[in-house]
């Protein structure tokens, strides 16, 4: 059984691609989402995805910081760009008013049309948060009925924001910010709590480096890496007291259950 990293900003300056993934395979990674966070990021996932077809998928977005480019243009090279077998899901989409990069209006504009064009294609949601719970999850009930299903992204919230994310049958998307025992202790007393079959795995590579992992710069450069995700496992695994082994084949099973375009295209591979 291996694993998949359902969130990797692989386009990154940071990242350099090929020996990323590389070390990612070596350490059992089978396949890696990367995260389209604009037009052109989502443009230049799609080309990365082309290149390696059995090994990574993507997501196609506007993230909230971009919002204020969300135009008709966007929304309708996004649909295209959506339809290629290897978008797996509409996003990185949602509320962040921690910064506002882009107004709260420009955001939940562009979260109203990402949440349509999901509902319009059948697609999943990627869902980001921050600072923006209330409006989110408000904005989220309306839509619910209409989509086929989404992840809460890097969620790092409480129990009780955890349960509002469930109560709309939606995943949970866990990072290395579980293996913070300061900045992650609210969502480390959550994830015990957690179903095991709404949960994901992702890095959100180069972000969020686990705490606690080896130092290994000549290598990485400091930053989070795909090849990383089974030492989140093992520490996640630790807090829901359950076996590692366990949590990485619901983890897998949930991601094709999820993404089905992954699953469909597991099945064509083979």
């Amino acid at each position: 059984m291996s694993w998949i990293d359902i969130g990797v900003n692989l386009a990154d300056s940071r990242l350099d691609a090929e020996p990323v993934i590389q070390r990612a395979i070596n350490a059992g990674i089978e396949k890696l989402i990367i995260t389209g966070t604009s037009v052109q990021a989502s443009s230049d996932a799609l080309l990365l995805a082309s290149k390696q077809p059995n090994t990574l998928y993507t997501t196609a977005g506007v993230h909230p910081h971009h919002a204020k480019d969300f135009t008709h243009k966007a929304r309708t090279i996004l649909k295209k760009l959506a339809k290629e077998k290897h978008v797996v899901a509409i996003g990185e989409c949602g509320l962040d008013f921690n910064r506002n990069f882009s107004s709260p209006t420009q955001q939940l504009h562009a979260f109203e049309q990402q949440l349509q064009l999901a509902s319009e294609l059948g697609l999943p949601v990627f869902l980001h948060e921050r600072d923006a719970f209330e409006a989110q999850i408000k904005l989220l009930k309306q839509y619910r009925h209409m989509l086929v299903g989404g992840v809460a992204h890097c969620f790092t919230g409480n129990l009780a924001q955890m349960n509002q994310y469930l109560d709309l049958g939606l995943y949970i998307g866990v990072t290395g910010w579980v293996c913070d025992t300061k900045r992650g202790q609210t969502l480390r007393e959550a994830v015990p709590f957690l179903p095991l079959e709404n949960l994901l795995l992702e890095t959100d590579a180069p972000y969020l480096r686990p705490k606690g992992l080896p130092n290994n710069r000549k290598l990485d450069k400091g930053n989070n890496e795909p090849a990383y995700l089974p030492f989140i496992a093992a520490e996640l695994a630790s807090l829901m007291n359950i076996d590692k082994v366990k949590l990485q084949q619901t983890s897998y099973n949930n991601t094709h259950n999820l993404f089905t375009k992954i699953k469909l295209g597991c099945k064509n591979e083979h």
